[in-house]
């Protein structure tokens, strides 16, 4: 499978994302982290509040997608497998990592690197390094 190199897309995606982040701390001191959030949208110790802005913030990543088609006039290309059991394991594999790492890829990459935090950017490294060993093993030595 060939992927698509587009660095303006991605840049100015980053610089969205980025922009969020900071929104989100500056205006709640909430960290944009992706299973954080979630999880106090379901948390019962949650305020309202907090519940609230949390929704709020899933609620605009879900709503992405469709804003794109109302903007371009089509729906975002995504590849995804079509095995039920992969995305499954895979699933179950994210969500181990998140909870295991006390923190998914968007709270430890976007925002606890940029504030310093050395848990995070050994969280991150350990993020990428398995990436692009799964990359090595699937493509390249497996052929998939």
């Amino acid at each position: 499978m060939e992927t698509e190199f587009t660095p303006w897309a991605s840049l100015g995606g980053g610089m969205l994302i980025g922009a969020s982040a900071v929104l989100l701390m500056a205006t709640n001191g909430r960290i944009a982290g992706i299973s954080g959030l979630t999880s106090r949208i379901f948390a019962r110790a949650t305020g309202s509040e907090a519940r609230g802005v949390s929704a709020l913030f899933v609620l605009g990543l879900l709503l992405a997608a469709p804003l794109w088609l109302l903007v371009s006039g089509s729906w975002p290309t995504q590849w995804v497998p079509s095995s039920p059991v992969l995305m499954a394991l895979a699933g179950l594999l994210v969500g181990f990592g998140a909870t295991y790492g006390n923190g998914c890829t968007s709270g430890h990459g976007v925002c606890g690197i940029s504030r310093g935090s050395g848990r995070s950017i050994v969280a991150t490294a350990t993020f990428m390094a398995t990436g692009f060993v799964t990359v090595l093993v699937i493509r390249h030595l497996i052929g998939a």
